[in-house]
């Protein structure tokens, strides 16, 4: 998934809206908090428990730099399936979504 592709995909999950933060990193968001991060040839996102031990121990991605601590990962876009990506990044924003207030989310139209 190049990183064009990659946006189109993170922006049409509901409620997305998108910076350039650190260096010129997309970032994604969802009621301001942040899903997922790419660059040019890698991206980070959130994870569960789970696939963070999962993803790590296989070496299909790596600790997110400085987002480790709270299941974080990294992979190379070129080396990992688009609907394995597109996955990825749907849980990721829904963990995050489903962390924001009731109030938060019915505003958003997420509730």
């Amino acid at each position: 998934m190049t990183r064009a592709e990659l946006e189109a995909f993170a922006m049409g999950l509901p409620a997305v809206t998108k910076v350039i933060q650190w260096g010129g990193s997309d970032v994604f968001k969802v009621g301001g908090k942040v899903f997922a991060i790419s660059g040019d040839v890698s991206v980070s996102f959130k994870v569960t428990e789970i696939a963070f031990v999962a993803l790590t121990e296989t070496g299909i991605g790596r600790q997110a730099p400085y987002c480790a601590k709270g299941q974080w990962v990294a992979v190379d876009t070129a080396s990992v399936s688009d609907a394995d990506l597109s996955s990825w990044l749907t849980t990721a924003h829904g963990l995050i979504a489903s962390k924001l207030t009731k109030k938060a989310r019915a505003e958003l139209g997420l509730a």
